[in-house]
């Protein structure tokens, strides 16, 4: 089983559609989706910075706004099913189809190490990742990635969660990141064609 992170930032990309009918097509039984917040997110850190809330409650905010995406992207292609749970992950993929996580079980009544913006919808693909033991995690993000940059440099300049290296050290799966850009690369990869290169 494979972990996809969507970046938030595709939420009105034209490239959008297409990674969405790519994993609907080869993804079906395999591939888990995770979507960032997006402007739904980015509206949460705005009224947040403006009443001054704790972080819990933005927390659960921003986790809502996850699943408002994954809501999108179910209604832009309803091949992609929802799963409301881990567990419901496991039974829409043994149904052959990709499954779209609304993470409502990410809620909290009280703060934890994940209560805080540090941790973003990246961590949270990689904690799945972890916890559904993927045999990939792929996070895609809208902007161009250098393929010689390590997980740490691109969590410095804002690419992924700071500390997002940290936390993947000891991973027993691999980690790619690509831009929307390279859907051949994708479709490469779900394919298991060993000649993988960048898009030009």
């Amino acid at each position: 089983m494979w972990v996809v992170k969507l970046g938030g930032s595709l939420i009105a990309d034209p490239a959008l559609p297409h990674w969405l009918d790519l994993l609907a097509q080869l993804g079906g039984g395999r591939v888990t989706i995770v979507c960032g917040g997006g402007s739904f997110a980015d509206e949460v850190r705005r009224v947040q910075a403006l009443w001054q809330f704790n972080d819990l409650a933005a927390h659960n905010m921003a986790v809502l706004a996850m699943a408002q995406t994954g809501y999108q992207l179910h209604a832009m292609n309803p091949m992609l099913q929802l799963a409301v749970s881990k567990s419901e992950i496991s039974h829409v993929l043994h149904r052959g189809r990709a499954a779209i996580w609304l993470p409502f079980e990410l809620q909290r009544d009280e703060p934890d190490p994940r209560t805080n913006w540090g941790a973003t919808s990246d961590t949270i693909a990689l904690d799945l990742a972890r916890e559904l033991n993927a045999e990939r995690l792929i996070v895609v993000k809208s902007c161009a990635i250098d393929p010689s940059r390590t997980l740490g440099q691109l969590g410095a300049t804002g690419v992924l969660d700071e500390g997002f290296e940290e936390r993947a050290f000891g991973s027993a799966f691999p980690i790619d990141i690509i831009d929307k850009r390279e859907l051949t690369r994708m479709r490469s990869l779900l394919l298991g064609d060993p000649r993988v290169l960048p898009d030009a």
